[in-house]
């Protein structure tokens, strides 16, 4: 089975979706996009597989979104991908592909839609928040 995930190791979301990732008994070929950027074709293609627009894509927080004005509606789908392209940080975290699809996992939790087993045992985040009890439910 393949699972990847697009990761940015200082991000507590992605983080965690790693884990649970793990806790399911896979091992992800993880891609650390800010030191590996996707392709242009690539992120074109994670953003289809996701059935998002690119600018659903786009991340704001500690990056220069502002400054370069991506908020401003004028900028054409195709010019977002090219800015998320040249700014790989625009890229919000983590996109993880499954065998299930493609999903961006915000909150971390929502890679439980996708992983092939997702029973994964109880699950707390880092930050304490428990996401699936000792009974196994999801708590969320």
């Amino acid at each position: 089975m393949s699972i990847t995930i697009y990761h940015n190791p200082d991000c507590g979301t992605a983080r965690n979706t790693l884990a649970m990732i793990r806790q399911s008994g896979e091992e992800p070929e993880v891609i650390e996009y800010l030191k590996t950027p996707p392709s242009r074709e690539k992120l074109v293609g994670l953003i289809s597989s996701m059935g998002m627009r690119p600018r659903d894509l786009l991340r704001q927080k500690g990056t220069p979104y502002v400054e370069l004005g991506l908020g401003d509606e004028r900028w054409s789908d195709g010019e977002l991908i090219d800015f998320m392209v040249a700014h790989p940080i625009l890229i919000n975290r983590p996109i993880v592909v499954t065998p299930l699809g493609t999903k961006l996992c915000r909150p971390s939790e929502a890679v439980l839609d996708i992983l092939p087993n997702p029973d994964i045992g109880p699950f707390t985040k880092e930050d304490g928040e428990v996401v699936i009890d000792s009974d196994g439910r999801r708590v969320r």
